[in-house]
């Protein structure tokens, strides 16, 4: 494992990623990393027609995360400073096979590992997940214009994608933990003790993390 903690958090969209990650790496005082979205072009057009944008909108989306885990890996991880991300960029692959077509596909996933293959591993996962109902209030309240057009099929597909590829990443990696909140449960904006609750659990797995790497 490396020698300084680096977190991801995982979800389908609209389960409350960013917010989380926010607020841990300002009670941790661990930099944020914030995903690139809303300034993807094609994204809009995606939602509005998947078939036709998917490719434009994953290798935009591959482009700049792998940009963005670069700068991280030199610029604060291999120089001792944690990490807190609202991504990684693994769940890549979830979207691209959901809206690829196979031919394209096959190139995404070409360009996909010869990008990923060096790329830095979180060293604890925090997976948010919710029912269709929750992601779906929260996608409203947040506003976001280029959301607007999210079916909800495509949504309710989306997060069984996430079990699988948590379940299968879980398996790939089982030195890596993986922290399940039920964003049906836990309200970390509402309420602050949830979000204490959170804290305490990650504290563990910080606990010994930190007395694994001094062994």
């Amino acid at each position: 494992m490396d020698s300084v903690p680096f977190i991801a958090i995982e979800g389908p969209i609209g389960v409350g990623k960013t917010s989380l990650a926010t607020k841990l790496s300002t009670h941790y005082h661990f930099h944020l990393l914030k995903e690139i979205v809303e300034e993807n072009p094609f994204l809009g057009k995606f939602y509005e027609n998947i078939d036709e944008w998917s490719f434009q909108t994953e290798m935009f989306f591959l482009c700049n995360r792998f940009k963005q885990l670069e700068d991280i890996e030199y610029k604060y991880l291999q120089l001792n400073k944690p990490v807190i991300a609202d991504y990684h960029i693994s769940k890549n692959m979830i979207f691209a096979k959901r809206t690829l077509q196979t031919d394209k596909l096959d190139k995404y996933k070409k360009i996909f590992h010869i990008l990923t293959e060096d790329m830095p591993l979180p060293n604890m996962m925090i997976y948010l997940h919710a029912s269709l109902e929750t992601l779906l209030k929260r996608i409203e309240l947040r506003g976001r214009e280029i959301e607007q057009n999210i079916k909800p099929t495509y949504l309710a597909q989306l997060s069984k994608d996430y079990d699988v590829f948590m379940d299968q990443f879980e398996k790939k990696h089982p030195e890596i933990p993986i922290i399940r909140i039920d964003g049906d449960k836990y309200d970390f904006m509402a309420y602050p003790e949830d979000l204490t609750s959170i804290i305490n659990e990650i504290d563990v797995h910080l606990k010994s993390y930190t007395q694994t790497n001094r062994n």
